[in-house]
């Protein structure tokens, strides 16, 4: 009964359509940085050493800074690992590390007061850069905490190694923290004691939350933050590597920012050679993004934002229920294709399995330029209806249902529903990467989920992202529609998150 209630109270949102004028805007800027990195990760170095290396890139930091407050920026995110770089083992992290008072203990301003804790060179140069540029500034750097060997938890070394997100008002003074929850194959780093809820205030904005990288596939705390504490803008340090065809960076942050109609500042790393590049600033009203894989240059990404506050939520993007493609009894929601005979391979509708992303999927061809397919995995049953242009190229489509526990590289529970562009014109090249499309594809695609948290993501040719025209909840199906899209389209899919059940 409470799944849907919410589900109800989703779709409802949607539907409201709030004006935008007289709405308050600031104006932001994330950074995608191309961070220079300790070229044998293995090499033990001095602090001053590191030092030199992690000034190489504070001093690109400063670039962006002075580049963002001629435009007026109030507050600036820069990546996950972008003053240290990453692969460090546990030994070489460790000169690259610093104290970091807890800001609701001690109040400190490092720029004004840079000698009060020993090696702290880098907190005092981003406190004088949030100072001198005045916004509030938000970097991810390696902190280190001695612990005793009485605590239980207290590794070997006789110390804790934190992936911490740091944060500067506009004065330079340290006004929070975030320690990583969710490590992703980061020895070098311990998880810490306890989850954090870290919110932080504004006076331009009002509240922020702040979580890093992997956490934003988990509940705690990256739904929590948004469902428990009512936070609508949030924070987000990424080194993500893009995996396609349904968790690159653009394409999962900007379902992850629209699911909850909240702001989402996402800045990544941009090494191309390791597949990480992906950053933007995902709004209610826009989503201005940067990807580039072809070249090594960062990229300072500025917008204007809409402020958002908890009574906001799900208002600013206009959402509709619409009758769509109006054909045949065929395409209707619901109808199946009548089938006369066994199925054969080039029939539409024949099902396979391949493995997508590490999971075994259940998929589906598509044929013809429309039609109405369905496919189902455990409880899940997805359904799609299509119109193609009358140009299909030969390019083969599939439509994959996966219901189950993913285990490769995290362990966590997911409901899928995707229509793929598939890499070749075989059946087993359906669920490869992908990245080019020239079939414009009009659809519905729909699933009976069992989670409301489910984000919904469309990819086209060039990694192009695009919103849905509608979506929400009918008749116990989760669904969403795009029509009259410019380019191909790559891939449309519901990535749902059964939290409950990881």
């Amino acid at each position: 009964m409470e799944t849907f209630f919410l589900r109800g109270l989703l779709l409802c949102w949607q539907c409201l359509v709030i004006p935008v004028l007289g709405l308050d805007f600031y104006t932001a800027a994330v950074y995608e940085h191309p961070s220079v990195l300790q070229l044998n990760s293995t090499i033990l170095s001095t602090r001053s050493e590191a030092l030199e290396i992690m000034r190489e890139n504070l001093n690109i930091y400063q670039e962006q800074v002075n580049a963002a407050s001629k435009q007026g920026v109030k507050i600036i995110v820069f990546p996950e690992n972008g003053i240290h770089g990453f692969h460090l083992s546990r030994p070489a992290l460790f000169p690259y590390l610093e104290p970091i008072p807890d800001p609701n203990v001690v109040q400190w301003n490092p720029c004004l007061h840079p000698t009060v804790y020993n090696d702290t060179e880098v907190l005092h140069q981003l406190s004088c850069m949030a100072r001198n540029g005045s916004m509030h500034l938000i970097a991810n750097m390696g902190e280190r905490q001695t612990c005793e060997q009485s605590d239980p938890k207290c590794p070997p070394d006789g110390r804790y190694h934190f992936n911490t997100n740091v944060v500067f008002d506009a004065e330079g003074t340290l006004i929070a923290k975030y320690q990583k929850w969710n490590l992703y194959f980061e020895d070098a780093y311990d998880t810490p004691k306890t989850v954090q809820h870290v919110i932080f205030d504004t006076p331009f904005a009002g509240r922020f939350g702040i979580f890093t990288c992997f956490d934003i596939l988990f509940y705690e705390p990256a739904v929590s933050l948004i469902e428990n504490y009512g936070v609508k803008q949030i924070i987000f340090p990424t080194a993500w590597m893009n995996l396609l065809p349904l968790l690159s960076a653009i394409e999962f942050h900007q379902a992850f920012a629209a699911a909850f109609g909240i702001n989402l500042f996402a800045a990544n790393q941009h090494h191309p050679e390791y597949n990480m590049t992906g950053s933007g600033i995902y709004t209610p009203l826009d989503f201005p993004y940067y990807y580039n894989s072809e070249t090594s240059e960062g990229k300072l990404l500025v917008a204007k934002v809409p402020i958002i506050t908890s009574t906001q939520n799900h208002s600013l993007q206009q959402s509709k229920v619409t009758n769509y493609l109006e054909a045949s009894p065929l395409q209707k929601e619901g109808g199946k294709q009548e089938q006369t005979g066994p199925l054969e391979s080039n029939d539409p509708g024949y099902v396979f399995h391949n493995v997508m992303m590490f999971d075994n999927y259940t998929f589906t061809s598509l044929t013809g330029l429309q039609g109405n397919l369905q496919v189902c995995s455990n409880t899940l049953c997805c359904h799609v209806a299509y119109k193609r242009s009358g140009h299909t190229d030969g390019n083969l489509y599939a439509l994959g249902a996966y219901d189950g526990l993913h285990t490769v590289n995290g362990i966590y529970y997911i409901q899928v529903c995707a229509l793929v562009k598939c890499a070749g014109s075989s059946y087993d090249t359906c669920g490869q990467s992908v990245t080019t499309a020239s079939d414009i594809i009009d659809f519905r695609l729909w699933g009976n989920f069992s989670t409301i948290h489910i984000y919904p993501e469309i990819l086209a040719d060039g990694m192009k992202i695009y919103r849905a025209d509608a979506r929400g909840w009918t008749n116990n199906n989760y669904y969403m529609t795009k029509k009259g899209m410019s380019v191909g389209l790559v891939t449309a899919a519901f990535y749902g998150r059964w939290y409950e059940k990881d």
